[in-house]
């Protein structure tokens, strides 16, 4: 059991830092000789990317932070099975679901950046698509009406979360995975406090308008 507990442990550690590694920073540093937490909303996220470098950074920021979320489902869907009968009460659904607060976390809050990270939304949508794909399209799709509409990629956001978050109920989805939707969606939201701020506001920029956004 304690080898088994060990194992949990370091997995969910893992799953933390391949959300933590800061896409949008190195990239950053990579393209402009900068820190881009120093510039437009001051996150690593490819929407800032996006405002501060142009669009095939941003593209490349956005498909490795999916990326990192695929892979931290993956990996425990991959590796816990081995260890799943000392510890039975952890079921790989509940590892996955663990894992993937991990990642999202980790890309919040990277170690290596002082927890200054982005907002989740694109690692988000990686370990949506790695634990239940029709729900993460079903957040994609919200996202690209909402952004075609609002032309507001924090509104879009926002709405894509709550989406999730029903779309798992919709599904009856396992029970892990409907409390990583409600943890996920509100962590989401939270991180987007301040655009919410300005939405009520007013004042959010829309796509090609320079200010802080997500």
């Amino acid at each position: 059991m304690l080898i088994a507990i060990a194992a949990a442990l370091g997995l969910l550690l893992l799953s933390y830092l391949l959300g933590s590694f800061p896409t949008g920073y190195l990239v950053g540093r990579w393209i402009g000789k900068f820190d881009i937490r120093e510039h437009g909303s001051g996150s690593t996220g490819a929407t800032n990317v996006l405002r501060t470098l142009g669009k095939v950074p941003a593209l490349l920021v956005f498909a490795v932070d999916v990326a990192k979320g695929v892979a931290s489902v993956l990996l425990m869907r991959t590796l816990w099975p081995d260890f799943e009968s000392a510890l039975p009460l952890l079921s790989v659904d509940w590892m996955a679901a663990l894992g993937a607060l991990g990642a999202i976390l980790g890309h919040s809050r990277p170690v290596w950046l002082g927890f200054r990270g982005g907002k989740s939304v694109a690692t988000g949508l990686g370990v949506l698509f790695a634990m239940q794909w029709p729900v993460a399209v079903a957040a994609l799709a919200s996202f690209g009406i909402v952004i075609g509409i609002s032309r507001i990629v924090s509104l879009s956001s926002i709405v894509a979360a709550g989406v999730m978050a029903i779309a798992l109920f919709w599904i009856g989805a396992a029970v892990p995975y409907l409390i990583f939707g409600l943890v996920g969606a509100g962590f989401v939201t939270l991180r987007h406090r301040s655009n919410i701020e300005r939405l009520m506001a007013g004042t959010e920029p829309k796509i090609g308008q320079s200010a802080a956004s997500s």
